[in-house]
Order: structure tokens, then sequence, then C-alpha cells
């Protein structure tokens, strides 16, 4: 046939009617849209940032850890095996003693060859103004995670899968028992068959059922324009910034256009009777990855923490290739023995578009950690507890490169990718 019966019975659920012949024209520009492979393109300053914040997540989990300690202190054996979950390629104990200007490490009491670690005055101020923070952005927290709950099938995510994902959301340290418990008309703790314990949404909240992309088209729901993109006659057109090189290429540009012109389907309808085999699927997981980048703080975060929520989301096994398929949209990086996919839009001259002031606050957070890198033990006194309370750190984490370097060997580059995620696939 000269169309696809699976988008025409897509375009049907969208609007419930018999398909009209400009339907059935504008269904001929959906099929077999070609499939470009494309070479992997290093990004320095991606990398560079994603190489840089891996050294900031964790001294902002270990600040946490030592928060939570009863004793207000880890001893060194405490957290001997925490490198892997840490994400760290040197063992915990040298990383500390890297940055004296957030822990101040001290002899135990009763055994002086174990060394122990407690934060700084420092750490202490910039812990109170991260709480400051989450009370002040409380609601905006609440919505990103109802947001998140929302685009599951069931409404639900595991603790297990969630927490991993705490410091990238941006939710508060222990908030399962602090902000929770707070809205419970938002949010409920369940059981799931296998005994794990979920969130789960209480109720569905429609206002918020807007993707990062609509509002940043400006779309409103009452407008012709936004009934015309529901009914499938328009559609919505994704951010791409390209490496250089590829822009130009006439194979790139047609299959970009192409992908463009497929309707777009926001990541909070239901998408269990759309074909898993078609180009509308392929593009709906590419709008669900785009929006759950778009909720996190640093519009960035770990392969593999996405790969827990595939089922709920209703991704395909391989969907992690799309993140390579789609280079003018993500990147991918494979910095710090992990692969790490970011946003490109939420980044320009390797800094964040817009920073949340989460992020704001993890930038003093690193000026602190490189003052305590360069200086050691006098780092200290180089601080001034004034400037971290009035003034906003410059941002050191991003550096003002070239948007992409392209590898000179494709083929190498290619297999490579292809190895990684062929290798993730079977985590």
């Amino acid at each position: 046939m000269a169309f696809k019966l699976k988008h025409l019975f897509f375009l049907s659920i969208l609007k419930p009617q018999k398909p009209t012949l400009s339907n059935l024209l504008l269904l001929q520009q959906y099929r077999g849209i070609a499939k470009v492979r494309l070479k992997w393109v290093k990004n320095r300053s991606l990398d560079h940032i994603i190489d840089t914040e891996t050294d900031l997540k964790a001294a902002c989990l270990l600040k946490d850890a030592i928060k939570r300690s009863p004793t207000g202190f880890l001893t060194a054996k405490s957290f001997a095996d925490w490198q892997k979950l840490l994400g760290l390629t040197v063992p915990v104990l040298r990383f500390l003693r890297r940055y004296p200007t957030l822990f101040h490490e001290f002899p135990h009491a009763r055994y002086a060859s174990l060394p122990c670690f407690k934060l700084t005055d420092t750490a202490l101020l910039l812990d109170s103004q991260e709480q400051s923070i989450h009370k002040n952005c409380e609601s905006d927290t609440v919505e990103r995670l109802c947001k998140l709950l929302m685009m599951m099938k069931t409404r639900t995510v595991s603790l297990q899968s969630l927490y991993p994902l705490r410091y990238d959301l941006g939710l508060p340290d222990s908030f399962d028992k602090i902000l929770v418990p707070k809205y419970p008309d938002h949010f409920r703790f369940v059981k799931a068959s296998n005994g794990i314990l979920c969130l789960r949404l209480a109720e569905w909240r429609e206002e918020l059922a807007v993707s990062a992309l609509e509002k940043s088209k400006e779309i409103k729901k009452s407008s012709d324009e936004y009934r015309q993109f529901k009914s499938g006659k328009t559609s919505l057109v994704f951010s791409m910034s390209f490496p250089k090189g590829y822009g130009g290429q006439k194979k790139v540009k047609a299959w970009m256009e192409e992908f463009q012109k497929l309707p777009y389907i926001s990541p909070y309808e239901d998408s269990r009777r759309i074909d898993p085999n078609s180009e509308l699927m392929e593009k709906r997981v590419v709008g669900v990855l785009h929006e759950i980048l778009s909720l996190t703080v640093h519009k960035k975060t770990k392969r593999n923490y996405l790969r827990s929520l595939r089922e709920e989301l209703n991704l395909p096994h391989k969907f992690t290739r799309l993140f390579t398929r789609y280079p003018g949209i993500f990147y991918l990086s494979l910095k710090c023995k992990t692969t790490t996919v970011a946003l490109r839009e939420g980044y320009r001259r390797g800094k964040l578009v817009d920073p949340h002031p989460i992020a704001r606050l993890r930038e003093k957070f690193y000026h602190v950690m490189r003052t305590g890198l360069l200086y050691r033990g006098k780092g200290a006194n180089l601080i001034s507890h004034q400037g971290i309370l009035l003034n906003d750190m410059e941002d050191e984490t991003g550096q003002e490169t070239s948007d992409g370097e392209e590898v000179e060997s494709g083929d190498e580059c290619s297999e490579e990718i292809s190895d990684v995620e062929e290798g993730s696939d079977e985590e």
C-alpha cells in the first residue's frame, strides 16, 4: 500500500474520526524515513563539564552522608567500598583529602591510625544555603517529581530506581522522609508485588501535563495552534545543534526534516497502543528522553539511571541507541568510566542556559572545592564566608570551547559506541 496503516491507526487515536483524503496524503510522508549512520563526535566542552561535575556530585553526596551520620563524622573504614557507588576513579580516602576546604580530617578518639572526616565550617555554611533553596523551591521540586511520575505507565516508580536520580533531579536528601509525607494529595507509598517500596502519583494533574518542548514553543491549550497540533495537522520541532560538519550533509538534513515532520507525541500521553516498530514510536521515545533530561537540574544524567525506568516509561529495549542516532538533540559522553547523556540545548558555550538555583549553589560548592585542591591547607584562609553568602561564584565547571571535535577515525569511534551500547543492554 502507499502508506502504513499503523500511522493511520495512530492518528485515529489522536482524533477519533474517519480518515480524510488530506490525512491519507499526509501519511505518505511518514513512511520509510531514511536511516543515516552517523559518526560519534567528541564534544570537549560537554566532556569537561561531565568530568568536573562527577567530582562535584561525589563531594555533595559525601557531604550529605556525613551530615546524616549520628556522630557527625565518617571513618575511613565506613566509606572504603564507596568508590564505585560515587562514580570516582580514585579511592574515597584520597578524594576526601583533595578537598580540605570541605572535609576536615582528624584521628579517631580510640584508634589513632583511623582517619575520620567531618564537615568544615564552610561546608556547613553551603549546606545551610542548600536547605534554604530547597525550602524556597519546594513547589518546583514537587512539580518536577509529579511530572516524572506522570510519564510512567502506572504512575509509579520504585524508590530503588528513583533514589539514584535524586541528585540529578535536585531532590533534597532523604526526600522520601522529609518531602513526600508533606504532600499526601500528591504522592503515596505503595508496595510492588515483589515487595519493593514504590512512590505513586496520588492524582493526575492535567495542568502539569505540558512538556518542556511545548512550553518552549509557547503553545496554549486554548489556541487553534494547539488543537491542530493535537490532531496531528502540525508538529513541534526539536531544537538541534549538530557538531561541525553535520548540518551541511544532505542526507542528514533530509533525514532530520522528515523526522521533524512526524507528529509530536507528548510524553504524558498513553503510548501503549502505538506500534513499537514505527517511526512515530521512535519520535515519541525521543520526546520522553528529552522531557526527562529537561526535568534534571544539570540537563544530564547517567544512561543506566534511565535504563532502570525503561519498562515503566514504555521504552524499547535498545532505546539507548537513540542517543547517538540523534546527535543534534543528545550528547553521549564516555568520561569517568561511565556513560552520561546530556541535552545539547541545555548548554551554551560550556554553561547551562537556564541554571536552577540548586545549580548555582553547586557552582559555589565547586569553587570551594577548587580552592582546596589548588591551595590545600591554606585554601580555607582564602575563602570569604561573606562572599559565599552574598555573591555567586563564577562558574568554573564549563569552558568556552568549540561545540565539537570530530574524531579522525569514524569507524573506530562508531565501533566503540556500539560496543558500549551492546554491553549496557545486557547488564
